[in-house]
């Protein structure tokens, strides 16, 4: 026992690591973690996405959750989402009710017996939303539940440290208490090193209590100095290795950036030097400094590292700065033209290209702003070239109104059976209105033309049926009209006698011959065109493009006069495709002129190059003028 009081331990020798130090750095370390690598909210503007998408993404962000290994950083990214979505969602929701109601109103006159029940896209939403907040809410309580846990733990570790030094400090023991004390003691710290963190406002007294009350134990024991001893050795050398696995990693950054696991695994070493005993008193503070110089040489290089990375985040600002202020101009832009609404949607697309392009990210809160007024711009001018097409459409849809009404009237003049000289000019004031009213939408262009063609026909062919007389004049202008193209056909023969102004003869002599049997009417038409071709060729002081236009001004007259326009239909659709080749053509050979070094060879290409393009400017000139004269036939 003597032997044993020797050995004991004196307590001014007795030196721990200062507690409120460690919390403090502890603290600091993980604040500026928190603060420098909090992850970033994905820049999406959510208003562009469809339902269907917005389900996706929400399935996504809740599949990534729903696990047991998910983080705290991906439940704040995956709430943010699952907000920013309801945004636009309850946008959607408000919008169509009030769509739903407006139609109900309209039906019913009153919103009395109005209900409206949203769709399953919608509702999927905002059960995926509900669950990701309840994941959310459930995984904070947790961690809530397991801080009190730990406290409590740590609390009654206390209890039991402080019991143990108590009965040190009061009762005399021989070597096996005392041993057994000892164990009891290094089982306490190694509980307390296995209990997890608490709250931040308990953390520094815990830990205050716990040192206190471990120097306290050690200066009450008067024995196993040896021990002692060889333990704050241990504990010597155990720190000099962590300090030498902290200085290694801030050497690694000679030849590696640094990264998040870095910092992690320097974290991983700090709480295991934290939790190791103290060393002896002389070298205490040696290997503490040296341990905090490796650390700061990490937290320098972290430091600068995000110090870069601002810079960077600075610079991508300002360049989606310059993008923002270049589109804002758009968002007054208006036009009359389809053509010119089109080319403008090309450059503000080019635009959106540009910022998407532009990967990095930007400070917060500025990038956070820009974005907004990006999108915000984007919206307003697709919003206005929207109003400009529901515009044009609803006087399309007018115009189809005007056309049903004609349709009607002529049916009704059918229906009548009335054949009289006041009612065929009706039925052809009836025709004459519908050539001046305009387009209709696109996909009614055929049926309303054939609704009223099919009663205009019927009524001309109850004619016929009705007076012979009239079937005999048919009979007589077909004979005339095949004369007159024989005519046509033997004056092709003599090129020196055809000229434009025997071709204007040809023409007034044809218009004024009246209407042909309809089983005649188209083959007549094809042969007097194919006779006006011939003499249109033979005519030696016009140029090609003066004998295409000639021909087709003969065939325009020929719908105008009442004959059918179905080939010309077909003719403004090849030239449609013409013209869409040309353009084409046109766009690809001054792309190409863009990439010619300066060089005669390239000198000689760019001129070829150039000749095409005007040549090509000057055939789409020309066919959209014979569009024009087609459209205004139609």
């Amino acid at each position: 026992m003597a032997q044993e009081q020797q050995e004991g331990v004196k307590s001014e020798e007795q030196d721990d690591l200062a507690p409120k130090t460690i919390d403090t750095l502890e603290i600091d370390l993980n604040n500026e973690l928190t603060e420098e690598h909090e992850e970033e909210t994905p820049d999406v503007d959510y208003s562009q996405l469809s339902k269907e998408q917005l389900v996706n993404l929400l399935e996504n962000e809740l599949a990534a959750v729903r696990g047991e290994g998910a983080t705290a950083a991906q439940l704040k990214k995956a709430e943010a989402v699952a907000k920013g979505v309801r945004t636009v969602v309850d946008q959607i929701k408000q919008k169509d009710r009030e769509v739903a109601l407006k139609t109900f109103i309209e039906e019913t006159g009153g919103e009395d017996g109005f209900e409206y029940k949203y769709d399953a896209e919608t509702q999927k939403i905002d059960s995926l939303s509900r669950e990701i907040r309840g994941l959310k809410n459930a995984f904070y309580q947790s961690q809530e539940k397991e801080k009190e846990k730990n406290f409590n733990v740590k609390t009654a570790l206390l209890g039991r440290l402080r019991a143990l030094v108590d009965e040190e400090g009061t009762r005399e023991t021989d070597a096996t208490g005392l041993k057994s004390s000892w164990e009891e003691f290094k089982k306490i710290q190694e509980e307390w090193k296995g209990a997890g963190n608490v709250a931040s406002p308990h953390n520094g007294t815990l830990w205050a209590t716990y040192n206190a009350l471990i120097d306290r134990y050690f200066s009450n024991r008067n024995i196993y100095f040896e021990l002692k001893e060889l333990d704050r050795r241990r504990n010597a050398e155990l720190k000099a290795e962590l300090c030498e696995k902290v200085e290694e990693l801030g050497k690694s950054l000679e030849s590696r950036p640094m990264t998040r696991e870095i910092l992690n695994e320097a974290n991983h070493i700090f709480e295991e030097y934290k939790h190791l005993g103290p060393a002896p008193k002389e070298d205490q503070e040696k290997l503490w400094q040296r341990f905090k110089e490796a650390l700061d040489v990490l937290y320098d290089a972290q430091r600068g590292q995000f110090a870069e990375q601002k810079k960077s985040m600075q610079e991508n600002y300002e360049q989606k700065l310059k993008i923002f202020e270049a589109i804002v101009p758009f968002t007054a832009y208006n036009s009359g033209s389809i053509k010119e609404w089109n080319a403008k949607t090309k450059d503000i697309m080019a635009f959106q290209d540009q910022w998407v392009a532009l990967k990095g990210i930007m400070p917060r809160e500025e990038g956070k702003e820009l974005s907004k007024k990006f999108w915000a711009a984007l919206k307003t001018f697709f919003n206005n070239k929207g109003e400009f097409f529901r515009q044009l459409e609803s006087k399309r849809e007018q115009n189809l109104d005007l056309k049903n009404q004609l349709c009607e009237e002529a049916e009704a003049v059918l229906a009548a059976g009335e054949d009289n000289p006041s009612t065929t000019q009706k039925v052809i004031e009836l025709q004459k209105k519908w050539k001046g009213i305009g387009q209709v939408p696109e996909k009614f262009k055929d049926t309303i033309y054939d609704r009223f063609k099919k009663a205009c026909d019927s009524y001309f062919d109850q004619k016929r049926a009705k007076n012979r007389e009239v079937e005999e004049e048919f009979e007589n202008n077909l004979k005339l009209k095949t004369d007159l193209i024989e005519r046509i056909e033997a004056a092709a023969k003599d090129k020196d006698e055809s000229s434009l102004n025997l071709l204007s003869a040809f023409k007034s002599e044809w218009s004024s011959v009246g209407f042909v049997p309809k089983k005649d009417m188209q083959a007549i038409q094809k042969r007097y065109i194919a006779a006006i071709n011939t003499y249109v060729s033979a005519i030696g002081q016009l140029s090609t493009k003066e004998k295409e236009q000639a021909v087709l001004e003969s065939e325009v007259e020929l719908v105008r006069d009442g004959e059918s326009s179905r080939n010309l239909y077909r003719k403004e659709n090849d030239i449609r495709r013409k013209i869409t080749q040309l353009e084409n053509d046109i766009s690809l050979w001054q792309n190409n002129i863009e990439f010619f070094a300066k060089s005669k060879t390239s000198d000689r290409l760019k001129a070829e190059f150039e000749r095409k393009i005007n040549n090509a400017l000057s055939q789409l000139d020309e066919l959209k003028h014979q569009l024009t004269i087609i459209q205004e036939a139609i």
